[in-house]
């Protein structure tokens, strides 16, 4: 059976807000842009910015799981596994591999930023593999976009994901306590064993937890689904009861606004405390001891907000979040070359050889709007100039090959 997908509108402005402040934290470490609203300072959510990578780790695996969990709840055949995978490769590898090659031949090339062509060689494969996070050089110094790590723990959550998803389906408990368990073990050796975190903090096995709590969300969101389905389907006694308003169903959605607002409200209480972090070891070490606790964050902005009030939802999604949502992808992995490789052309100029030491503040507020805005100008282009012309290719020969068996 192929993959049935289902496309939820609020998710876009969610994964849109995830991935422009990831983004917002990377141009902060070069701009050192304090923002603020009025007298409210928004520092801390800058500040620990990283931590919305563990959003959209969990948004994949909530969507990836979905038609599991609706084959499930249905009883109906799982998808099929060869659909799994040309889906994924066909959106990721045309933009990704487009946007690995420009960055090498446009940037780290022209500018020398190889010591040897050995580290040369060896950071092209790893890139082209999904394998780089596996080695510092390649993940912490590469010069081919030191963001596209998240990708690359995704393609690596994707080869296992339909194996992971049947065994859930067979035996839920089972699995997604084995993947827990595998998760803490590993998590308690790092902090205990280990006195640096980088090499171990945002490697799959540390996510493992994340995308249990992913896939625990797609069977809650469907079974909420379904009782709305349900409610939409009682048919009125009369017309008089036809015109009345479904006062429980704006209880519900008022409910559903509610734990939205106070899930976010605790999500920012944590985001402050992360921010808080002294040094480089704390920042990883309270990452990994809290990544739970953000997840249950993520996931209740999740799953309430399908429900919401109106305005709400409507503010989620739009046909603006719908178009920054399907270039998000592209933008996260661009954004951070442009980010780095504007300060490496002095653009735009400054008065300060070092204008973010010296808040030099003109400097930092057209720099970030130009890091925004490139960036996402550049994730349109490779987004509807090579994403979608390659995706339309290959829907092509895969057709012609099903009709040629």
């Amino acid at each position: 059976m192929s993959e049935r997908r289902q496309w939820i509108p609020e998710l876009d402005g969610l994964r849109t807000l995830m991935i422009f402040i990831v983004s917002w934290y990377h141009i902060w470490q070069q701009s050192w842009l304090r923002p603020a609203i009025g007298s409210y300072s928004l520092d801390y959510i800058v500040r620990s910015g990283y931590i919305w990578v563990d959003g959209t780790v969990l948004l994949s695996s909530f969507l990836l799981f979905l038609p599991y969990a609706k084959a499930m709840r249905e009883g109906t055949s799982v998808p099929d596994t060869r659909d799994f995978y040309f889906r994924r490769a066909r959106r990721i590898l045309p933009g990704y591999y487009f946007i690995t090659l420009v960055t090498l031949l446009a940037v780290a090339i022209p500018w020398k930023l190889y010591d040897t062509p050995q580290y040369l060689v060896k950071d092209v494969a790893t890139h082209l593999t999904f394998t780089f996070p596996f080695f510092a050089d390649t993940y912490i110094f590469t010069p081919l976009g030191a963001a596209s790590w998240t990708l690359a723990i995704e393609v690596q959550a994707y080869a296992l994901f339909p194996l992971i998803a049947r065994g859930v389906m067979k035996k839920p408990a089972l699995t997604l306590g084995i993947l827990c368990a595998v998760c803490f073990g590993f998590r308690a050796w790092c902090i205990l064993e280990l006195t640096e975190y980088y090499m171990v903090v945002n490697q799959l096995i540390n996510f493992l937890d994340v995308y249990t709590v992913g896939i625990l969300a797609a069977m809650v969101y469907v079974r909420l689904e379904g009782k709305r389905e349900a409610r939409k389907e009682e048919l009125p006694e009369d017309v008089t009861q036809e015109r009345k308003p479904d006062w429980r169903k704006y209880a519900y959605q008022a409910l559903a606004t509610l734990i939205f607002a106070a899930g976010f409200f605790a999500l920012l209480r944590m985001l402050r405390f992360q921010a808080s972090s002294m040094d480089t070891v704390q920042i990883q070490k309270r990452q990994m001891i809290y990544r739970p606790v953000y997840a249950l964050c993520f996931t209740t902005l999740l799953l309430s907000a399908p429900f919401a009030l109106l305005p709400l939802r409507k503010l989620l999604g739009n046909p603006v979040t719908k178009f920054l949502g399907g270039i998000s992808m592209n933008y996260y992995l661009i954004h951070q070359t442009v980010v780095v490789h504007l300060k490496r052309l002095r653009f735009p100029p400054s008065v300060s050889d070092t204008p973010n030491m010296a808040g030099e503040q003109p400097w930092q507020n057209q720099y970030t709007l130009l890091a925004f805005g490139i960036s996402v100008l550049l994730a349109i282009l490779v987004t509807y100039l090579i994403e979608k012309p390659a995706a339309r290719l290959l829907n092509a020969l895969r057709e012609k090959k099903i009709r040629s068996e």
